[in-house]
């Protein structure tokens, strides 16, 4: 899939590929100071397990994705979502939600752990938050 959005006087290009760069990964989520973009040939590899990956270009650069996994019929899970801040305020974020939706529509359930900092964006994509279950982890990563 392949899809075009024009404005701003740029071109992006949105597109479900699972095939990605270290490189790319790396500029993507260190941008966004995330630390697993420390890790840029484990997330090669994440991404090519994902169920779902859409992606934003500007050209032949990665500015955005958003990544999910699912059990094939009833609920899926947003893992990922991120946008190179250069490119806030674009509406890449929103778009990507949309899609994913969209991707999902007969899902009964789409899930996201949500930062509490982006809460209010969820909550305009059409998220609700949960007032009786909390995110928990085993993990080693920072952000």
């Amino acid at each position: 899939m392949v899809h075009l959005f024009e404005g701003d006087n740029m071109n992006i290009e949105y597109k479900e590929t699972h095939d990605f760069t270290r490189e790319q990964l790396e500029e993507l989520f260190l941008s966004v100071e995330w630390s697993s973009g420390h890790y840029p040939d484990k997330l090669v590899i994440a991404m090519k397990n994902f169920k779902t990956v859409i992606s934003a270009w500007d050209g032949d650069k990665l500015i955005g994705m958003i990544c999910a996994m699912d059990d094939g019929i009833m609920n899926a899970y947003v893992h990922y979502l991120l946008v190179n801040p250069k490119y806030h305020g674009l509406k890449i974020g929103r778009t990507l939600v949309s899609m994913i939706k969209e991707h999902y529509k007969d899902y009964l359930r789409i899930a996201v752990i949500a930062y509490d900092k982006e809460l209010h964006f969820y909550e305009n994509c059409g998220f609700e938050k949960s007032k009786d279950a909390s995110p928990m982890f085993i993990t080693s990563l920072w952000t």
